[in-house]
């Protein structure tokens, strides 16, 4: 929970999408915390606004509507995603397609309507949070880290768009995080690590929880923050050894 002196949100408009669940609810509460209004985003029943982040007629609709209901979006976090496995050859266009139309997609649709509003505003930041895999090969992962991989560059090649316009667009990368994407995997085996994937363990012996990745999203949403951008900040326990 941020201190007093820490709640540089205050007063501003924040929109996480994928706030239904998981990560996308923890960055919610952790930007409610830090005193900003936040529009959670999201297909699940619930959701402060409903729209399939790949559509841009929805996303349009929503972003329209946040700013005339709540004030102008100050803050963009994009979260909302679909995991998915399989090795390449059983992957079909279907699968594939959904995978890029979501998390890849999604950024762009959601971060452009946003985007054309914070530039004639002069001001904003955009956070995306991608994953671990997007710069890691991983066995199965084929879409999904192909997918992230497009949003984080897609993130960072925004930043430098918009830098002029005293935007700054940042990616965070968790790694394993214990939310319902993570179910059925072997803990034990992400923890240790797999010889026979090619993957090594995590040197901090532990999942994440979702709120270790709202923290960091926090601090790059905030004015802490205020000459980062560009930037893709790994959380993962050290899992990726940062290659």
């Amino acid at each position: 929970m941020p201190s007093s002196d820490e709640r540089d949100l205050n007063g501003r408009i924040a929109l996480v999408t994928g706030a239904g669940r998981g990560i996308g609810a923890a960055v919610a509460r952790a930007l409610t915390a830090a005193g900003a209004t936040v529009a959670g985003l999201d297909l699940l029943p619930g959701a402060d606004y409903r729209a399939d982040v790949s559509d841009p007629a929805q996303v349009e609709a929503v972003v329209e509507s946040v700013e005339r209901e709540l004030g102008p979006i100050g803050v963009l976090v994009n979260v909302a995603g679909v995991f998915s496995t399989g090795s390449v050859v059983d992957t079909d266009d279907a699968r594939w397609e959904r995978t890029l139309a979501v998390n890849a997609g999604g950024v762009f649709t959601v971060s452009r309507a946003v985007v054309r509003r914070m530039i004639a505003r002069r001001s904003g930041t955009i956070v995306t949070v991608a994953s671990n895999a997007a710069g890691v090969p991983r066995m199965d992962m084929a879409a999904y880290a192909a997918s992230k991989a497009a949003a984080a560059m897609f993130t960072r090649c925004l930043g430098l768009e918009v830098a002029a316009h005293g935007i700054r667009c940042n990616v965070v990368s968790p790694g394993s995080t214990d939310t319902a994407m993570q179910q059925g995997l072997d803990r034990d085996a992400v923890l240790r690590g797999d010889p026979d994937t090619f993957r090594v363990g995590i040197p901090l012996r532990r999942v994440a929880d979702p709120g270790d990745i709202a923290e960091a999203v926090l601090f790059l949403a905030s004015d802490r923050a205020r000459h980062i951008t560009m930037q893709d900040l790994y959380v993962d326990g050290g899992a990726t050894l940062r290659a």
